[in-house]
């Protein structure tokens, strides 16, 4: 049974910054690619970032490239998401997902999620 929980939301003003946090349990075989996704209200699941164990594949959407960055620490299981220079637009509730395999920034395809964390950007 993979887990996924993550951490790190909260409000904060355009310009500023958070850091998220994904920590995984269970099947490591299963979360070998580890992606951030945001929803915002009234929208569907946007892919954000997607690395893999070994750091050798990320991809990030377009809006965030330059702003947000994915990186992992192995040895704690866990995930993370720098984010810099938030925009109001960066606002939604955001996700963790792991797949055993590549699957980009398409949540369809993922296997496992977390239950997300608010994010909040004010003007």
């Amino acid at each position: 049974q993979v887990q996924l929980v993550e951490s790190g939301g909260g409000s904060v003003q355009a310009g500023g910054s958070l850091r998220l946090s994904c920590v995984v349990s269970g099947q490591m075989s299963g979360t070998k690619n580890r992606a951030w996704f945001r929803q915002a209200p009234g929208k569907g699941r946007e892919g954000v970032a997607i690395m893999n164990i070994g750091g050798g594949s990320i991809n990030y959407a377009d809006s965030v490239k330059g702003r947000f960055t994915i990186s992992q620490d192995n040895a704690k299981n866990t995930v993370y998401l720098q984010m810099n220079s938030l925009k109001p637009e960066d606002s939604g509730m955001y996700y963790c997902a792991a797949d055993a395999f590549y699957r980009g920034l398409r949540p369809e395809l993922y296997a496992s999620w977390g239950q997300g964390t608010q994010v909040t950007v004010s003007s």
